[in-house]
């Protein structure tokens, strides 16, 4: 069964005709052919418990027939109490405070709008400018998409969005200067955070807004070491607030919770969704500092903000179980040794892959460049759309990953993202490369380039 004929719902690629879900079964998707797809991408990195989990489906079941929703102007829910209390007590330090949404666009937006009301109630009005970087995605909602830095999808909507600034992303494998250290790129590229901060005049900026691992726009882009403390001195030195956005990378995906955590770097509002319920329920969550919390207490009293369905008690209660399950069967241990093995395994096929020019990661978070030429870093042409043709024959042999187009510079450069769920055993990893390198190679020698 297919859809594209009959379907009456405005798909994202209208001309595409798509398979129907029916079922999951661990890291499996299966339609209704029957045909089984290993979640290697967790969808776009959001199954990270797989599909159908047993106490998930138990835990939404027992809450909707007590309560699925009360609408939180009247009342607030256990499960989003506990849930709150759960991530809090995990969260980074000074992070005390949790506002529950319907996912990471929603996040992002909640996340520059109280940004912004906290300066107001401290007499700051004149702070309205926002700062992050290029080639990174924070959403699609038209605040986030004004801070974030994917050309292709702002370039449409460009009129519509808020005026906001944008510095190079800490992109090593392209930016990084021969006989450069790391240490030196990461604070070359920091400090130009500090360079746009003073040309916008400081008393204007409200906060500097990033993904802490880049996800979707560039394929995995890991921070060298030293660019995020770098980054928090000049916050603290020009009084401005620092965003982080985990919506991707967090929840356990880089092998800790927080991968800010990783970083030792303490955000003053951090925006958390895929990873948070894993799919079983439409939910994300912005996470604030008490200082935030306190200076609009004792304003005003009132965040100007809200959406219909914020905490909502049963995707609480589901996401409530998906952490648990997380922690009590140490799933991120298994992150980070299925990730070990994957790492491996990815170099093993791919290194000395004439068209595979970059493998980055942490935990199971994986990014593959592809490009035309190792040596030059030049990368496939665009009109080629070799990512798209990866998806397509990947699926073609039962493998989900996530392609992305625009690596570069939101027109140039291809990748492939890989996110599989945290209950991945060895075996999958085996069957996760040998799919995606038959994908690849077959991908290639329909666009004749080999």
């Amino acid at each position: 069964m297919k859809t594209t004929n009959s379907t009456r719902i405005l798909h994202r690629q209208i001309r595409n005709e798509l398979p129907v879900a029916v079922t999951g079964d661990g890291s499996y998707l299966i339609d209704s052919e029957g045909k089984r797809y290993l979640d290697a991408s967790g969808g776009a990195a959001v199954s990270c418990l797989g599909h159908s989990h047993p106490r998930v489906i138990s835990a939404i079941k027992d809450q909707v027939e007590q309560l699925a929703f009360a609408h939180s102007a009247f009342f607030t829910s256990r499960p989003a109490e506990a849930l709150a209390d759960f991530l809090v007590e995990r969260a980074p330090e000074g992070i005390q405070h949790v506002y529950f949404l319907s996912g990471g666009s929603e996040a992002v937006e909640s996340a520059l709008k109280i940004a912004r009301q906290y300066f107001i109630e401290k007499g700051e009005p004149q702070r309205h400018r926002f700062i992050a970087r290029r080639q990174s995605y924070h959403g699609n909602t038209l605040g986030a998409l004004s801070v974030g830095g994917n050309m292709w999808r702002r370039k449409q909507f460009e009129p519509l969005l808020i005026d906001s600034q944008h510095v190079s992303p800490c992109y090593p494998y392209r930016d990084q200067r021969p006989g450069e250290s790391s240490e030196d790129y990461g604070l070359r590229v920091a400090n130009e955070l500090e360079s746009q901060i003073q040309a916008e005049g400081a008393e204007t900026v409200i906060a500097f807004v990033a993904e802490t691992i880049v996800g979707a726009s560039s394929g995995v882009l890991l921070p060298v070491p030293g660019y995020w403390s770098r980054i928090r001195e000049i916050c603290d030195q020009y009084g401005i607030l620092l965003i982080l956005d985990e919506v991707m990378c967090g929840m356990g995906r880089t092998g800790s919770l927080f991968a800010c955590d990783q970083e030792n770097v303490r955000p003053d509002i951090v925006a958390v969704a895929k990873g948070l319920a894993a799919g079983y329920q439409p939910i994300g969550a912005m996470l604030c500092s008490n200082t935030i919390y306190e200076a609009i207490k004792n304003g005003s009293g009132f965040f100007q903000h809200g959406h219909t369905y914020m905490g909502h008690s049963t995707a609480c209660a589901a996401a409530l179980a998906v952490q648990t399950v997380i922690e009590e069967d140490d799933l991120l241990e298994n992150v980070n040794a299925r990730g070990s093995e994957l790492a491996s395994a990815l170099h093993r096929q791919f290194d000395d892959h004439s068209f595979i020019g970059d493998i980055r990661g942490r935990g199971l978070f994986w990014g593959i460049e592809l490009v035309a030429d190792k040596d030059s870093k030049a990368p496939l042409d665009s009109d080629l759309k070799i990512h798209e043709i990866i998806k397509s024959q990947a699926m073609s042999v039962g493998l989900m990953c996530y392609p992305g187009g625009g690596t570069i510079d939101g027109i140039r450069g291809n990748h492939i993202l890989l996110a599989p769920p945290f209950i991945i055993g060895s075996e999958h990893i085996a069957e996760i490369v040998d799919k995606l390198s038959l994908a690849i190679d077959t991908a290639l020698k329909i666009a004749k380039l080999q």
